[in-house]
């Protein structure tokens, strides 16, 4: 049989030795040495080992005859999840689920076992908690299903022989960076330890056709801690997001073998843990201030999903000799990027002013259909006169102070008037191929900034805007 040898190999240049050093002998390059395991012929020699010749040939299989037939996802009961998932979970599957810590990836596979539990058998798997812990957090949660079974283990090896002896519907691991091989000898958590112990989690999946959840933590960067080659081997990539201090939670897939990579899931985190928001456009303005100047609607798509945002933007005097610039749920070089096409084609001045951006709820605005409700924000704190409160605008700006047309103008249009929306100023250009008549709100299109200020003046009840600087 043959057996396994530990080596260390540099990740620049590939240089192997038996001993780990802090900097590689062969390019000096520091910590880069990583744990392997070399696999040796019986005689202890290693290299290329001859093997009986196997024909797989009778494994082999067409396309046409392959049945897709049979039910193949599980319905985890929480419809935020489905949505990520591709419309549930899928038979022979590796999801990883990862996220800041307390950002609720274990409540979260926790809950839906009480769903799950009423038809399927799951065991749960910690390396963190013993199972007095998990059944108080249970307890918590409202989770009392018979078909939840808890095992607190962390050798990756027994755990899939458990696996494969007890034949469970659905496994969830939590989570991966405490499992280990024994026959490694580095640490859980380990680059070579995560990698390996991932590897025999995805075989017993596959071969066993049952579908495992997998935890795992994330670095001071927000990635996901291990190497990238683990996103590689599992089929499923969700990621968590939000604050910690902010109750709504955002599940977003960034690898999907089974569905789209565009959809999102939001969340409410609660007393009695998470809870599903299924309309997250009315829980971001539930609580708009009113007659309050600075602040304008947006709509963003997430993935299919149209959302409407709240944008909030403080421009007032400064007290230093460089004004302060903030921004928090939008890229902060592209506020200040409007902010520059408005001093320069409007002739606005913020150079003596602080100006703060803040998204309502912890939402990220992650494509530039925001951009007009930014500048009209910043006109509107500027002048301190507030904008109608049924009025949205998206559209993007080009460095000219023109508007540019954003895509899925009808979805973002229809979701704005489901809310009770009367007015929306949108890029000329996307109108083309819409229905103004089929919308009750009135829909006005603009292409430039100047004309989007003299709508807004007018619906909201203002003065003309300042004349640009010659």
């Amino acid at each position: 049989m043959a057996r396994s040898k530990t080596i260390y190999c540099c990740t620049e240049c590939g240089f192997e030795t038996s001993k780990w050093n802090g900097r590689c002998p062969g390019c000096g390059t520091w910590n880069s040495l990583e744990e392997e395991l070399l696999r040796t012929a019986p005689g202890g020699k290693s290299g290329n080992v001859s093997r009986k010749k196997v024909d797989l040939s009778d494994r082999i299989q067409e396309l046409h005859q392959i049945s897709t037939e049979d039910d193949v996802r599980y319905h985890t009961g929480c419809g935020e999840l489905d949505r990520v998932l591709g419309g549930g979970l899928v038979k022979g599957s590796i999801v990883l689920i990862g996220g800041e810590p307390g950002i609720g990836k274990s409540t979260l596979l926790l809950q839906i076992c009480q769903y799950l539990g009423q038809e399927h058998s799951v065991l749960y798997v910690s390396g963190e908690e013993s199972t007095r812990q998990i059944k108080l957090r249970a307890q918590r949660l409202e989770v009392d299903t018979e078909s939840l079974y808890l095992l607190a283990a962390t050798d990756a090896q027994s755990i899939c022989d458990t696996i494969v002896s007890c034949e469970p519907d659905i496994v969830i691991i939590d989570s991966i960076q405490t499992m280990q091989i024994p026959e490694i000898s580095s640490s859980p958590g380990s680059l070579t330890q995560v990698r390996e112990c991932t590897n025999l989690f995805m075989q017993t999946a596959k071969t066993q056709e049952i579908p495992i959840f997998v935890v795992g933590h994330v670095n001071k960067d927000g990635a996901i801690a291990g190497p990238k080659v683990i996103e590689h081997i599992v089929d499923t990539v969700l990621h968590f997001e939000g604050e910690r201090h902010l109750s709504y939670r955002l599940l977003r897939a960034i690898k999907n073998r089974f569905g789209s990579t565009n959809e999102v899931g939001v969340f409410e985190m609660v007393s009695k843990g998470l809870r599903e928001v299924p309309n997250p456009s009315a829980m971001m303005l539930s609580e708009r201030p009113v007659d309050v100047s600075g602040t304008c609607v947006t709509c963003v798509m997430e993935g299919t999903r149209p959302i409407l945002a709240e944008v909030q933007i403080l421009a007032t005097k400064s007290g230093f000799a460089s004004p302060r610039r903030t921004a928090n749920g939008i890229d902060y070089s592209r506020m200040t990027i409007i902010i520059a096409i408005l001093e320069k084609h409007l002739g606005f001045l913020f150079s003596t002013l602080d100006v703060y951006l803040n998204v309502v709820g912890g939402f990220q605005l992650r494509e530039p259909s925001g951009d007009l409700a930014v500048a009209m924000c910043l006109y509107s704190s500027l002048v301190d006169r507030p904008i109608h409160p049924r009025l949205a605008a998206f559209g993007e700006i080009g460095l000219g102070g023109e508007i540019r047309s954003v895509s899925y103008l009808q979805q973002r249009l229809r979701e704005a008037e489901r809310l009770g929306f009367e007015y929306c100023i949108v890029p000329k250009h996307s109108l083309e191929n819409i229905d103004v008549r089929s919308f009750k709100m009135k829909i006005a299109g603009v292409t430039t900034l100047k004309q989007a200020f003299m709508l807004l003046n007018k619906v909201s009840g203002a003065g003309k805007p300042p004349e640009n600087k010659e």
